[in-house]
């Protein structure tokens, strides 16, 4: 695993870059723009060659961009498609500038209507932003399935897949509490290991591209999707020291949201802990 963070690139995209060291990270995952806000950040010229000599740099190494969270591929509004697809092409073209590794995206929501009219709408969006952009990969993020959004099982991630084309560049990014509130049972040996071969049949594991390890503040199955902590919710510390030591998952970039132990951004602590949480699972599994 490469453990990093989700850090701010207030005060210029170098500065995200700073953040991810001051706080021990190995792979950082930023917006690229505000996440509530349809306007795009304007990044200069000057600022995306400050960022790429300060990545080359540091220890950091895969960089993930979150996608804004306004998007939604899927949705049968016309102008809101249009204006996704905008938002997701900059988004990408972003990453392409920066050399991104990945932009993560929730795929959308079919609120009430049909998922599969919604599945097959959210592929045309993404087929089409990925044909405006040259390299950088996207990865879907599965979803806790409250409202309607898609990506809440494995086969709704291959249906999306399949929608958006299954060119090489699609790839998928598995988010420990989406998975728990949306019933994968991934804080047990058996029910991680079960998530994982249903993952491999469904989508394959070189799908899997990057992962986000975020504690639930909601039961399992809720359909609810809020984080908590590491080792302060309910998937619990022995939970997460199984699911980041899980050998399948080695190599992937790997984020943690927050919110940290302090109620607040991720800081140097929270990776600590994330870090001891892996160390805790491999040891357990080294005597298993």
């Amino acid at each position: 695993m490469v453990i990093g963070a989700h850090v701010s690139p207030a005060g210029g995209l170098p500065k995200a870059i700073e953040r991810g060291v001051e706080r021990g990270c190995d792979s950082i995952q930023i917006f690229s723009q505000s996440p509530r806000a349809w306007k795009p950040t304007a990044h200069t010229e000057q600022a995306i060659s400050d960022f790429r000599a300060a990545h080359e740099a540091s220890r950091i190494g895969p960089v993930l961009i979150h996608a804004v969270y306004l998007i939604n591929c899927a949705s049968d509004d016309a102008e809101l498609r249009q204006k996704s697809l905008d938002a997701l092409v900059n988004s990408l073209s972003v990453g392409d500038a920066i050399g991104a590794t990945a932009v993560v995206l929730h795929p959308g929501s079919a609120k009430s209507g049909d998922p599969v009219a919604a599945i097959a709408r959210a592929g045309e969006v993404i087929a089409e932003a990925l044909n405006r952009t040259e390299s950088c990969e996207l990865h879907l993020e599965n979803t806790a399935g409250a409202g309607g959004t898609l990506g809440r099982s494995f086969a709704e991630l291959s249906s999306l897949l399949d929608a958006s084309g299954s060119g090489p560049r699609l790839g998928v990014c598995l988010d420990s509490c989406h998975l728990y509130a949306s019933g994968y049972e991934v804080g047990t040996y058996d029910g991680l290991s079960a998530t994982i071969e249903e993952c491999d049949s469904e989508i394959g594991l070189d799908r899997l591209r990057s992962l986000h390890v975020n504690d639930s503040m909601t039961e399992f199955g809720s359909n609810r999707d809020r984080h908590a902590a590491p080792g302060d919710g309910l998937i619990g510390a022995k939970g997460l020291s199984i699911f980041l030591s899980e050998p399948r998952f080695e190599g992937l970039p790997t984020i943690l949201e927050g919110p940290g132990a302090n109620g607040g951004e991720v800081d140097a602590d929270d990776l600590k802990t994330v870090h001891k949480l892996r160390a805790r699972g491999l040891k357990a599994r080294a005597k298993a």
